[in-house]
């Protein structure tokens, strides 16, 4: 069976990769903890890593995920079989508005062509919050070059279409939702953000 990106990232032996992925689970975790989710949705789950460690450490009272990627999809059911994963795009989420009261979406809004047309679909399905993560720039880009990888595009990932650094974020965010917490796990951005009632 073929494998993605995400599972490589994941899955990776090097203790310097799985310590980065370690601090920014640590972060995450902590942040979605703290709202107290009952229902959570994690789009562009991908695997369904993060809803795995949801689900070990007893996050949330229900979990699912929505993907797009078939590949990814087909690797999730066979790696993580109890974890629920959902074919769809995140610009038309097959939700109802305020469906989850924590919707996630890590690392997939600086692949996207329209990420505010995601943001509003994030943010139309969710009650309550909506937790995101995005490469902290120009940071990101530098670990990518000390890690000799990208050189020829000064450490971008080819698939990063959208970079933002953390007050760029703020702002992107802030246009739609209020921002309650922000928070910076080593080369990504965390933003907890809040509808408003």
């Amino acid at each position: 069976m073929a494998v993605t990106d995400n599972y490589k990232k994941h899955t990776h032996k090097n203790p310097i990769e799985k310590f980065l992925i370690g601090i920014f689970y640590a972060v995450l975790l902590q942040e979605i903890t703290k709202l107290k989710p009952q229902k959570i949705l994690d789009v562009g789950c991908g695997e369904g890593f993060t809803l795995k460690k949801l689900a070990d450490a007893r996050i949330g009272k229900t979990r699912e995920g929505i993907e797009y990627s078939d590949e990814a999809i087909r690797l999730g059911k066979k790696l993580f079989p109890a974890i629920t994963i959902t074919k769809g795009s995140i610009y038309e989420l097959p939700y109802k508005a305020n469906s989850f009261d924590v919707v996630v979406c890590t690392e997939v809004l600086e692949h996207l062509d329209d990420p505010k047309k995601a943001f509003q679909e994030l943010a139309r399905v969710s009650s309550s919050y909506v937790v995101l993560t995005v490469p902290n720039e120009p940071f990101w880009m530098m670990a990518q070059l000390l890690r000799g990888k990208n050189i020829r595009r000064f450490g971008n990932d080819i698939e990063h279409i959208n970079h933002w650094t953390v007050l760029g974020f703020r702002k992107f965010v802030g246009q739609v939702l209020r921002i309650r917490k922000t928070r910076i796990a080593l080369f990504w951005t965390l933003v907890v953000a809040q509808k408003e009632h």
